[in-house]
């Protein structure tokens, strides 16, 4: 829609606010209001805001920055009770004279969206994103026993999912299906396939969404990764793929696994550069947590079609189903910046079909079960242990360099360092349990 439509409709349905969303670089969502009367110039010129404040953004001495609207992000939010309706719209973050601020996660997303345009693509991704009914933010009681599709009685959670999704057909995004997961009180809504920027800015409302119902209903959501030990984390499958026009570029009919080499080399650049990706697409201290065998997280570096223990997994082709041919990366969790998350992954893909990446044989076997020795034969690599570890390997990536920008790179790194540093000075209940009385 454009400004002036805008408008338009704002008096038509008598909006009396405005809230302006954008993220900083940790992907925490950011806000302010602003009066009906202040859009049009908005719209216009921008909106000024101190960007000292916020992660990532400036130095105090440089703080003045701008918040621009994007008409087509518009929606009323739908959980906001007023007499007069309150709307909302994502922002691209400016300078003050009016260029794009390298800093902002919208506008990387944006870049490399561009670099996917220039080689003739459109970068559709579509995330299932799974996460955990608790009873309040005291504590980790959870709602239910069930287990993965399960339909259980007196399900609570099922009845939060219902309203979730209800509340996100309001804001216009649409969803494919719902379901329970696999631990006690986990629940995932997978949205429907969308292009990269969009669908950033829809795992935004999403988590919004899902934490608005449940707080409305004396319950609490969370996409922490790993929030109970001995139960499976939650994590953000991404399924994605390369559209020229209306054609999918990853489809190749006459390829045994129905294949294009585009995709094949796009999956070949995910794989090489997975480790180095890492720190973005599970970037707290508590990722590493869910990133263990034994819960059907991903761990190891492969690929495979049926294969679920593969980091990146092929669904297989089901006949008049081209335009669904995907590749499925399992290790990003709820909690990402999807921005930089989107953008690190396309830029990895991409690497690849320049260059034209080898993609290594598909492994067919458990890889949890194989022993060390069996993996190093068949070249698999693990991925960090730690956010540490993580932290490490990406510094050193010219690739996620390139694709976040200088300025979010040094920042993201920086952050991540002082999060590991203070992470390691904790003293934890497991060893107060396991020590003080001995020791």
């Amino acid at each position: 829609m454009k400004k002036e439509g805008i408008v338009k409709l704002v008096k038509k349905k008598k909006v009396g606010f405005i809230r302006l969303w954008f993220t900083d670089v940790l992907g925490f969502l950011k806000s302010f209001d602003i009066p009906v009367e202040e859009l049009s110039g908005a719209l216009k010129e921008g909106m000024g805001f101190d960007g000292s404040s916020i992660e990532g953004f400036s130095r105090i001495e440089e703080s003045d920055m701008i918040v621009k609207p994007d008409p087509k992000t518009f929606q009323i939010i739908p959980w906001i009770k007023e007499d007069r309706p309150v709307a909302r719209m994502f922002c691209n973050v400016l300078e003050t004279t009016g260029k794009p601020f390298m800093g902002d996660p919208r506008y990387v997303l944006k870049r490399n969206l561009e670099e996917a345009k220039k080689l003739g693509y459109t970068f559709n991704v579509g995330p299932e994103l799974e996460y955990f009914y608790f009873r309040n933010t005291g504590g980790t009681e959870i709602l239910d026993r069930g287990g993965y599709f399960d339909l259980t009685p007196m399900d609570i959670g099922q009845d939060l999912r219902r309203k979730t999704v209800l509340m996100l057909e309001k804001v216009g995004i649409q969803v494919e299906y719902w379901h329970h997961e696999v631990a006690s009180s986990q629940h995932e809504i997978d949205l429907r396939y969308k292009d990269a920027l969009t669908m950033a800015d829809n795992v935004m409302t999403y988590r919004m969404v899902v934490k608005e119902v449940a707080m409305q209903n004396n319950m609490y959501a969370t996409f922490m990764p790993k929030p109970v030990y001995g139960l499976n984390g939650s994590g953000m499958h991404i399924h994605m793929s390369l559209f020229k026009g209306k054609t999918n570029a990853f489809f190749d009919r006459a390829d045994k696994y129905h294949l294009s080499s585009t995709a094949k080399y796009f999956i070949a650049g995910i794989l090489k550069h997975a480790r180095e990706l890492c720190a973005v697409c599970c970037q707290w201290v508590n990722s590493y947590k869910r990133l263990v065998p034994g819960y059907e997280a991903p761990v190891y570096v492969s690929w495979a079609q049926r294969n679920r223990s593969a980091l990146v997994r092929v669904p297989v082709y089901k006949p008049g189903k081209e335009k669904a041919t995907r590749v499925e990366l399992r290790n990003p969790d709820p909690s990402c910046n999807p921005y930089l998350t989107f953008s690190v992954i396309l830029a990895a893909g991409l690497e690849g079909i320049r260059k034209k990446y080898t993609l290594p044989a598909q492994v067919m076997g458990n890889v949890y079960n194989m022993t060390e020795g069996e993996r190093k034969k068949a070249g698999i690599e693990s991925l960090p242990d730690d956010l540490f570890e993580a932290i490490k390997i990406t510094e050193k990536s010219e690739l996620v360099r390139k694709a976040l920008g200088d300025k979010v790179f040094e920042y993201f790194i920086r952050n991540k360092r002082d999060e590991w540093s203070e992470y390691r000075k904790q003293v934890t209940k497991y060893e107060l349990d396991r020590y003080l009385a001995i020791l």
